[in-house]
């Protein structure tokens, strides 16, 4: 009876302890939320793998994936890997990406690969708590290698109304992100436009329309310079994430 009772507490103990791996596996805030943007402008659709598993496949360049939401990414102190698209051509391998777990991020492929070493993983927190209805969240994330060395300024302004100073974000250089930026909705309702100027003037490099926002939602977007595909010159087009409406 001893030993019958010595195994069947073996028995539940093992049980138990098997649950709790379930539990752990399952448990989502054991992963990070990543969604992807390449933005090597040398490199062709890539496949993305982090700690040699998969996550993305042929994503293009400027693209997104997923297209809404996120992916689940283990969290900690990862490698990221860039393939060809389809083969086990590697394109890129960068160590040390730090993802925590049940934090959401936009992570950016940037730099080029004619050197594998020479690729650069951008990591940004994601915030998307709604706003306030009537106003817009802007932020900003510099992928552009090849623009300028002295960073740009960028300026939101209502589509009606001119260029002015102040810059809504001063001096972002390559590699930065800036901070969520809250700006009253246009309530004309012609939507923005953002003007890109090398970092302390007024003489804008490119500008672009873009509408968002309602007098009774919030938004957010994140706009992401590149440089252009094949050249080494800033993108005159901004990568635009609809982040929240």
């Amino acid at each position: 009876m001893e030993i019958f009772r010595l195994l069947k507490s073996l028995l539940l103990a093992l049980a138990v302890a098997a649950l709790s791996l379930i539990t752990i596996s399952c448990n989502p805030s054991s992963t990070a939320q990543v969604r992807f943007v390449h933005a090597i402008e040398d490199a062709g659709a890539l496949d993305i793998e982090i700690n040699s598993t998969k996550i993305f496949s042929d994503i293009a360049f400027t693209d997104l994936q997923p297209l809404t939401g996120y992916k689940g990414a283990p969290s900690g102190v990862d490698t990221m890997e860039g393939f060809v698209s389809g083969t086990t051509t590697e394109a890129f391998f960068v160590p040390n990406v730090k993802l925590f777990e049940g934090s959401e991020y936009t992570v950016v492929a940037t730099g080029t690969v004619v050197n594998t070493n020479s690729a650069v993983i951008l990591v940004s927190l994601d915030n998307d708590n709604v706003p306030n209805d009537g106003t817009v969240n802007f932020r900003f994330i510099n992928a552009a290698p090849d623009g300028p060395a002295t960073g740009v300024d960028i300026y939101v302004m209502p589509a009606q109304e001119p260029l002015q100073s102040p810059a809504t974000v001063a001096g972002l250089i390559y590699q930065q992100t800036s901070a969520y930026i809250n700006v009253p909705y246009n309530k004309q309702g012609s939507g923005f436009v953002i003007y890109v100027c090398t970092a302390g003037t007024t003489t804008p490099l490119f500008s672009q329309a873009l509408a968002v926002g309602g007098p009774t939602e919030g938004a957010i977007r994140t706009l992401i310079l590149t440089d252009q595909q094949k050249v080494e010159a800033l993108n005159p087009l901004f990568v635009v994430l609809n982040d929240v409406n």
